[in-house]
């Protein structure tokens, strides 16, 4: 656990982003699944060429990216192995660890109950989780070194939760005494059962006043704990019924089944001594065994196509493959900048964050850095995601390597698509 937390602490800043105005488009995508999809784009050849350099220098195993375009593939490479002791290909169906890609997915859930009725944006979370009814404020330090609290000014409310702005935090961005109780009490370790791990947080101060900032937090396992409330369904069986199933994600889960480990791929990390190495077994959580707490900020296995799916569904405003799981106003709805004004959450001030999703904003008009109202996330072994609707183009770029932030794989993934012609 004391491994994966330090990993953490490099990979938790994975942000991307969702839009404003998301345009409907429900043409199906060509040749899903195909092993011989080709890039049709051929200046997106610069992305294959780009990291096969990395692979043929040692510095990544294997990856696969894609970027569709008004429905259509323009861009779709398999480059490298998934297991290179092994000496096994990335293939189509690879499974991924897509640790805080998982996000996304769990605020469409959490919108799906709020379409049912289930809540309201603004009812206070303590009205569905009563553990939090009472919750302090850190307020700094006394005298003696003890802990300052103060009552909280309002209430979290779920809209908090689905914007990080509850006041909770990761617990590894800073040394505030919050930080340390959420390291000492190892809220995310995998043994958990999701009920304790609320009860665990409940006993923690809020690090900031609820709605007062965005940081980067837990509040999407406190979503998933949510859902489970309002559905009476435990997460997994939800995301499954509702989302996988409808949307046809069949290798999607909270582990991969001993049947699939073959497809399972490695996660690797460069070592300055021996180069790119497999990471060291017992570092993170082992996806081959079912875990007692199912994490909704981090704890999915995904594909490259079952996550496109899943894209396709929001890009088309709720629906694909004839599949409604949201209304076109509550993608929308999802799609706004719902901080307060003058709330960032990057230090540029070019992203904000919707309803489970980041929004970017105030993006060069030459559209060099892609589109405003782009939606986006990642997952800390340094996968991503975007959604650009003024584009009609869904890019996802699949590797399993830890620290984030290794290598600049997003930002150079982002940079031989954009500008587009």
């Amino acid at each position: 656990m004391k491994s994966l937390c330090k990993l953490l602490v490099l990979t938790l800043t994975s942000l991307w982003v969702f839009p404003s105005a998301l345009q409907a488009n429900d043409k199906p995508i060509e040749k899903i699944h195909s092993p011989t999809l080709t890039t049709t784009d051929k200046k997106l050849d610069r992305i294959t060429e780009h990291f096969n350099a990395y692979i043929n220098q040692g510095k990544m195993a294997g990856a696969i990216s894609l970027v569709t375009r008004k429905g259509k593939i323009i861009h779709y490479e398999k480059m490298g192995q998934q297991n290179m002791a092994q000496n096994r290909p990335m293939q189509d169906d690879t499974i991924f660890r897509i640790y805080s890609m998982t996000k996304p997915i769990i605020g469409a859930g959490l919108m799906m109950l709020w379409e049912d009725g289930k809540f309201k944006l603004d009812d206070p979370v303590s009205k569905y989780i009563p553990e939090f009814k009472n919750l302090k404020v850190y307020a700094g330090q006394n005298d003696d070194g003890s802990m300052k609290t103060v009552d909280m000014e309002r209430e979290m409310t779920v809209r908090d939760l689905l914007t990080h702005t509850a006041g909770l935090s990761y617990g590894w961005f800073s040394e505030t005494p919050v930080d340390m109780l959420y390291r000492s009490s190892e809220l995310l370790a995998p043994h958990l059962s999701t009920k304790e791990f609320i009860s665990r947080l409940s006993k923690i101060p809020l690090l900031v006043q609820p709605g007062s900032r965005w940081i980067y937090s837990v509040s999407v396992d406190v979503q998933g704990y949510l859902i489970e409330v309002l559905s009476g369904m435990p997460l997994d069986q939800y995301l499954r019924e509702k989302i996988f199933n409808p949307l046809g994600m069949k290798d999607t889960g909270f582990h991969v089944p001993e049947a699939n480990l073959d497809r399972f791929v490695e996660v690797y990390t460069l070592d300055k001594d021996k180069g790119l190495i497999p990471l060291p077994a017992g570092t993170i959580q082992d996806f081959t065994k079912k875990p007692a707490f199912h994490s909704g900020g981090g704890g999915l296995v995904s594909t490259t196509f079952d996550y496109l799916a899943f894209a396709k569904m929001i890009l088309n405003k709720g629906s694909h493959k004839g599949k409604k799981l949201l209304s076109p106003e509550t993608v929308d709805l999802m799609g706004q900048n719902h901080l307060p004004k003058g709330v960032y959450a990057n230090p540029e001030k070019t992203m904000g964050f919707g309803l489970g999703l980041a929004v970017l904003e105030g993006l060069p008009a030459d559209g060099s850095k892609g589109s405003n109202g782009e939606l986006n996330w990642g997952g800390m072994a340094n996968t991503v995601f975007w959604i650009d609707p003024q584009e009609d183009l869904i890019a996802i770029f699949m590797t399993n390597m830890l620290p984030f932030g290794l290598l600049p794989f997003r930002e150079e993934f982002k940079a031989r698509i954009y500008p587009l012609n």
